[in-house]
């Protein structure tokens, strides 16, 4: 197991005080950036019978064996149910629920199994609702001993006052620029600039993405766009919804809500630039942005940008996908057909 080199200076902090953790870590920052992998490697860490000072987890110990097999009884994972369901199961929640937490209690309720330390990594925290996190907060209150609750947030925001007052706060920060445009050009992935750019700059997310075949997706979504204004929404709308249906788009994760996601942006693009700000996501496309921003009054694109925030928080209910394709290609094109004031 190796750290990326901007989560480096973090894990010197934090191995040089590894005794004295507290009970609760809450490691903060947006997503994309290594919280899970740093998380990772602390568990392993702590768990690890060989590794002293800054070094990692030693990997051949007995602790390390079991964990490496996923089989370490004191090592444990709150995730949603449908970060671990199967291709089959479309209906597991996106929450951590209520039980998971009570089935942690009861785990932790007895001793650890090798006489160590207990750790347990919830990622993402927020993803617990306010039942979920009550149920968190008492285990926080009066935590088992030997036990180190990993909390791991891109929006510590939104998390109970009370479970981050009881947590100690480490923020994850982005790498700059170069040192994450450095570090993806060495794995040597495709486009990794422009994903790079359309991701704010979180190497681990651009790198994710390129696995995942995006560099084609977003070629085709950035063609599209480009040529909307003067298009048929409606139509394009049909293409998109088969594009969201073909299986060449769900084995790469490519779904609703990432297309949204990339429209709300590229919009972003287009209303800094109307602000007189710069491009951000799609640096690589500036010029065409100009153009189309010429095209657009403040006040219009303002408002479309209100609209898609509107159509994002509504993404994930079970609305008519075409429906909602169309709705919000429209609105985009609208903005192009009024008046520029």
């Amino acid at each position: 197991m190796s750290l990326s080199p901007w989560l480096q200076p973090l894990w010197r902090q934090v191995t040089s005080r590894i005794g004295q953790l507290p009970h609760g870590v809450l490691l903060s920052g947006p997503g994309g950036v290594g919280k899970r992998d740093f998380a990772e490697a602390l568990a392993a860490r702590l768990l690890c019978e060989r590794a002293s000072g800054e070094e990692m987890a030693c990997g051949s110990c007995d602790p390390c064996v079991w964990r490496l097999s996923a089989n370490h009884p004191d090592l444990h994972h709150l995730v949603p149910a449908a970060e671990t369901a199967e291709d089959d199961d479309k209906k597991q929640s996106r929450q951590i629920v209520i039980d998971q937490v009570r089935a942690l209690q009861a785990a932790l309720s007895v001793t650890s199994h090798h006489g160590g330390r207990r750790v347990v990594i919830i990622d993402p925290v927020e993803a617990m609702n306010p039942f979920t996190a009550n149920a968190l907060l008492k285990l926080l209150e009066e935590p088992p001993a030997d036990a180190t609750l990993l909390l791991v947030s891109s929006q510590p925001r939104r998390l109970l006052p009370t479970i981050r007052s009881r947590c100690q706060q480490w923020a994850v920060a982005r790498p700059d620029a170069a040192a994450a445009r450095a570090w993806l050009d060495a794995q040597q992935l495709p486009d990794a600039q422009a994903l790079l750019e359309l991701t704010g700059g979180l190497p681990l997310a651009a790198q994710r993405m390129a696995e995942q075949g995006a560099h084609e997706q977003l070629a085709r979504f950035i063609a599209d766009v480009e040529r909307l204004p003067g298009g048929d929404p409606v139509k394009l709308a049909g293409q998109w919804e088969s594009w969201l249906k073909s299986k060449e788009a769900i084995a790469g994760g490519f779904d609703q809500l990432r297309l949204i996601d990339w429209m709300q942006r590229w919009i972003t693009d287009l209303v800094s630039l109307r602000l007189g700000g710069r491009v951000r996501f799609f640096a690589s496309r500036k010029h065409s942005l100009e153009r189309l921003a010429e095209r657009l009054s403040v006040s219009r694109s303002l408002a479309c940008y209100n609209e898609i925030n509107q159509i994002r928080r509504l993404a994930q209910h079970p609305l008519n996908l075409r429906l909602t394709l169309e709705d919000m290609l429209l609105r985009y094109v609208r903005a192009f057909s009024e008046a520029k004031t």
